[in-house]
């Protein structure tokens, strides 16, 4: 047998040689997708001598495709040509070559992230007078959805089910202005024109169509309607597309997926073969248990039962806390007693339905000294000074992109006030232009001899750039915008903020010069498509560090440890679920997604009451920890959730009297929101060593020198409520926390 076929099982084996026609692998979580992928096109190349320039594969994340292009560099001697990319990075390559032929657009084109739609449409609401911050949010979802769906501006007027819909009809029109004047394009806008290319001209599709024999699709799912086209035109020559994914973990149909993509693939593809992947090789048997039942509540769905040779492993654990301070409390506790056993930080993940339960398990982590990161929030190339640096960037090669210009035409402050952009804005909307030229003609503009002495300054520094950048290296493009910007003087006073931000800068200057080495022959526009096409899991890094993160952001990912907290009704599943059948059973396959992740120790959490949105109430149990219950040996919900009673483990000190509350200055804040009568100050007790006493001082690795005020419980049971100066009174349990006496 080949090497790159060895330890395939049967059913891994029948999918691999099955090359020709269409065919689709459902392959179930941990069941070794990758592996068939990539042994798959190895098969194809050295078995079959396909020529690596005729293969295509269509993975979901840069990281997935960066993992792809590895795995096969160690199973092929050349891959040559060979594409393997992002959809969208796909779609950007044939934009880059072709996009000439649709009427308005250059190959230098920007792409728009979220944020700078965010801004084109809020300027747009501001032109039309609209305060109203529903119609940003409503704008963002029908413009992204029409563009799903290929409905245009026009059509989507003659709606009959959205309320003001001419309004926003406009402002899709508007928006869809804006960009083309920018010579920009969004990510909804990658894929649709990409579409039309392939659709309208017969000699582009006939070119790509040809040029691909064998097409790849991982995650075959998360399609939407437009990429299923895609597919069905790029296939359309050779009809050979190999499809793989699981209809059990689609989980992105908030943001356009079409699960029956997946499901009524046989009916897409005429003839198509299936074969399902069952065995997984991830998680141990009464983790799957778990996944099994949990999915079987589902009815749009292709049946499949994951099993695996794995051991039993240990029992999942549930804990019912009795707030979300407790539920982290436990969290931390359990992660600090798994690490005196030998597991590390980065063998554990905290995973969460909203990002916005993160913030406890920020507190306990920092208390207990466990590195951790959290994902899914605000991201490296967000940062206000990072995105700064990528609009100068994006001008050298496009200096019609009106957002790049808005945003730095005075970063770092070079005397171009608000009243100037105005009329230059004005005066480029009059005659059709975009910004850059309006600049260009600055000396017709309304504005006095210093204003428009200074955008002359201004229209020389991108000039300048453009000229000087043109035949540079990637990494001396950056040093060049540093230096002809003069950028780092913006951040010269010492501070902590401006040290911050300069190191964030480096860390950019780093990320250029790894992705050159990684890319030699890599463009400018490459890189600026790389950070632009990142998607959430991609932000996730490697280090010795607990994740806590998303169930969405950890899609594809597996860790030896991982908690699933916030299981509480309304939270997960999500609120909006309840009376939405299709929504209940995404929620159910994020459930599925997250219990999938674990390969050894799974642990799933939630609190009686929580405080979340400005308010604390008392929550019910998620269904999905009821539908488990015989599983877990839980008993069914009472009537009222809060009779369940938290389950200590003997190594878990107790929880202090601040469980269930928090300090806002000397008063305590009760479940409800009401002012509690202060408590008595618990008696002092020693431990049996007798080392911490109230009175004593200790030091803490993060908050520094404190006074203990007060101790309960005994040996490993003992909590310490001490003061801090600067921060105030914290409950750590001693055993756990970076800690110790100051003799």
């Amino acid at each position: 047998m080949q090497e790159h076929m060895q330890g395939l099982n049967e059913k891994q084996m029948e999918a691999v040689l099955d090359t020709e026609g269409y065919v689709l692998v459902f392959a179930g979580a941990g069941s070794g997708k990758t592996r068939v992928l990539t042994s798959r096109i190895a098969h194809l190349i050295n078995d079959l001598y396909v020529s690596p320039d005729e293969i295509l594969a269509i993975t979901f994340t840069n990281k997935a495709a960066d993992e792809m292009r590895e795995r096969l560099s160690n199973m092929v001697e050349d891959l040559g040509y060979m594409w393997v990319s992002t959809i969208h990075s796909m779609c950007v390559k044939i934009l880059r070559n072709s996009i000439g032929r649709l009427e308005g657009y250059n190959k230098n084109f920007s792409i728009y992230s979220e944020i700078d739609k965010t801004n084109v449409l809020k300027r747009i609401l501001t032109q039309l007078k609209i305060e109203d911050e529903k119609y940003l949010k409503n704008s963002r979802f029908y413009i992204s959805d029409c563009k799903n769906k290929d409905i245009d501006p026009v059509t989507f007027s003659k709606s009959t089910d959205v309320k003001d819909v001419r309004t926003y009809a406009q402002i899709y029109q508007m928006y869809e202005d804006e960009l083309k004047k920018s010579n920009a394009l969004d990510f909804d806008d990658l894929l649709l024109k990409t579409y039309h290319l392939l659709d309208d001209d017969e000699e582009v599709l006939y070119y790509y169509a040809s040029k691909f024999k064998y097409i790849h699709i991982d995650e075959f799912q998360d399609t939407n309607a437009i990429q299923l086209d895609i597919a069905k035109l790029l296939s359309s020559v050779h009809h050979n597309l190999f499809a793989v994914g699981d209809d059990d973990q689609s989980i992105y149909g908030w943001r356009g997926a079409e699960i029956r993509n997946i499901l009524d693939f046989e009916r897409n593809f005429k003839g198509a073969k299936i074969h399902k992947l069952e065995q997984n090789y991830r998680s141990t048997k009464n983790i799957l248990d778990l996944a099994n039942a949990i999915i079987k509540g589902n009815n749009d769905r292709k049946p499949k039962q994951l099993w695996t040779e794995n051991d039993v492993g240990e029992k999942v654990t549930v804990k019912i806390a009795e707030d979300e301070n407790q539920e982290a409390a436990f969290a931390a506790f359990t992660i600090k007693r798994l690490m005196l056993q030998g597991e590390k930080p980065s063998d554990f993940a905290v995973l969460m339905r909203v990002n916005a339960l993160s913030r406890a398990y920020e507190q306990e982590f920092t208390k207990y000294g466990i590195p951790f990161k959290v994902f899914g929030g605000f991201k490296f190339f967000e940062r206000k000074e990072i995105k700064d640096l990528t609009a100068y960037m994006r001008l050298i090669i496009n200096p019609l992109d009106n957002e790049s210009i808005l945003r730095i035409i005075n970063v770092p402050r070079r005397g171009i006030g608000d009243k100037t952009v105005e009329a230059l804005y004005a005066y480029a909307k009059q005659y059709d232009l975009s910004i850059y030229d309006g600049i260009v003609d600055c000396e017709l503009l309304p504005l006095s001899s210093s204003a428009k002495n200074r955008l002359n300054l201004f229209r020389k520094l991108i000039n300048s750039l453009m000229v000087e950048c043109s035949n540079l290296p990637l990494t001396e493009i950056f040093e060049r915008v540093i230096t002809l910007t003069d950028f780092k003087s913006q951040f010269e006073t010492k501070s902590e903020e401006n040290t911050s931000k300069l190191m964030n800068i480096n860390e950019y200057q780093n990320a250029i010069e790894e992705f050159a080495k990684q890319n030699p022959n890599a463009t400018l526009a490459d890189y600026l498509n790389s950070i632009t096409l990142s998607s959430d899991t991609d932000e996730l890094e490697e280090g010795n560090f607990v994740s806590i993160a998303t169930i969405h952001s950890v899609k594809g990912l597996e860790f030896p440890n991982v908690i699933v907290c916030g299981l509480d009704e309304t939270i997960f599943p999500i609120s909006r679920a309840a009376d939405d059948e299709s929504e209940l059973e995404e929620e159910r396959r994020l459930m599925y997604v997250a219990i999938t992740r674990a390969q050894k120790r799974l642990f799933l959490t939630r609190a009686n009451s929580r405080f979340l949105y400005g308010s604390r109430n008392f929550s019910a149990q998620s269904m999905f920890l009821t539908e488990l219950a015989p599983l877990l040996g839980l008993p069914m919900p009472r009537r009222r959730e809060s009779t369940y009673r938290p389950v200590m483990n003997d190594d878990m000190p107790a929880p202090s009297s601040s469980y269930g509350s928090f300090s806002t200055g000397t008063k305590t804040l009760g479940a409800f929101g009401q002012f509690n009568k202060p408590q008595q100050k618990p008696q002092a007790q020693s431990t049996s060593n007798g080392e911490y006493k109230t009175g004593r001082k200790v030091y803490h690795d993060k908050f520094g020198e404190g006074t203990v005020i007060a101790v309960r419980g005994e040996g490993k049971n003992t909590t310490a409520d001490v003061a801090f100066p600067k921060i105030g009174i914290k409950s750590l349990a001693v055993y756990f926390a970076p800690m110790k006496i100051i003799k």
